[in-house]
């Protein structure tokens, strides 16, 4: 049995659908069950068992893994994720599990100019001390939170960032599931850290020029300095502080270090990867 945490996000429900798909049985946890099988499709909920845990009680994580195999874990940027992620490392160590597959993210390393990534090193050390075989995933920005910029781009034609012409790599979050459901559904962990991007990196002036053209009008990037960028997504997009600060950084990181498609997921799944172009044609309604 593989156990799915974080499958009410969008990696972990990709993940459960990816898996669906291979008829993997799984096991998902969530602190609401109802809820979150109200939200899977029929094949995926055929193939799902949902279970109540709580990744704040390490006792229910306890209870949920016994007898299970394998544990993929993603838990929501926040605050206690790192604490949550800990909690769900020491279970699968104390249920005797054979494998773990972690969602990461790049640049995790204990002096990351990104607090999220910092919090990963945290984890992904523990993981490799815990004495479960470890898979680490490490997507890159998720093309669906581009989603995000549709009511700016849909209002008044424009994105505001703090990249400059510094280029991004993203990825669709559903081949981070399916990525990950191939390693899951392998006979031998994978082990090893694995960044996954899509084929290209765009810079924001590249990304808004090819807007514009699906879109038949033109789109603007207005470049700001860090602060003011930060200022403009609590104040006007209305992000938690600490969220419009995670943006900041993963921008700056941009910046500071060049981005460039990473070969990974090609290599783990033996698939090309889906192309931004593909996801903003599937998605363009959301933006006009």
């Amino acid at each position: 049995m593989i156990v799915i945490m974080g499958a009410a996000g969008a990696t972990g429900g990709a993940t459960l659908r990816s898996l669906a798909s291979l008829g993997a049985p799984t096991l998902a946890l969530t602190r609401d069950p109802a809820r979150l099988a109200a939200g899977l499709d029929g094949n995926t909920l055929a193939r799902t068992t949902v279970l109540a845990a709580d990744a704040a009680d390490p006792a229910s994580l306890r209870a949920a893994f016994r007898g299970a195999r394998r544990l993929f874990l993603t838990m929501a940027n926040g605050p206690d994720q790192v604490r949550y992620e800990l909690n769900a490392v020491e279970a699968a160590a104390d249920c005797g599990l054979e494998h773990i597959v972690k969602v990461s993210a790049p640049a995790a390393e204990p002096d990351s100019p990104v607090a999220v990534s910092r919090g990963h090193h945290l984890v992904e050390e523990r993981l490799r001390s815990c004495g479960v075989p470890s898979t680490v995933l490490r997507p890159y920005a998720f093309m669906q939170k581009l989603l995000l910029l549709a009511p700016g781009i849909a209002r008044a034609g424009v994105v505001h960032g703090a990249m400059g012409p510094a280029r991004c790599n993203y990825v669709d979050v559903r081949d981070v599931g399916d990525a990950a459901a191939t390693v899951l559904s392998r006979p031998e962990p994978a082990g090893g850290a694995h960044p996954l991007t899509g084929g290209r990196a765009y810079s924001h002036p590249e990304l808004t020029a090819l807007l514009g053209d699906m879109l038949g009008r033109p789109v603007r990037y207005l470049d700001l300095g860090p602060s003011e960028l930060h200022a403009h997504l609590v104040g006007r997009a209305g992000m938690p502080p600490w969220l419009a600060s995670h943006v900041v950084e993963i921008q700056q990181l941009a910046v500071a270090r060049e981005e460039a498609p990473d070969d990974a997921y090609l290599r783990l799944t033996g698939r090309a990867p889906r192309t931004l172009e593909a996801f903003l044609r599937e998605n363009l309604h959301r933006f006009r």
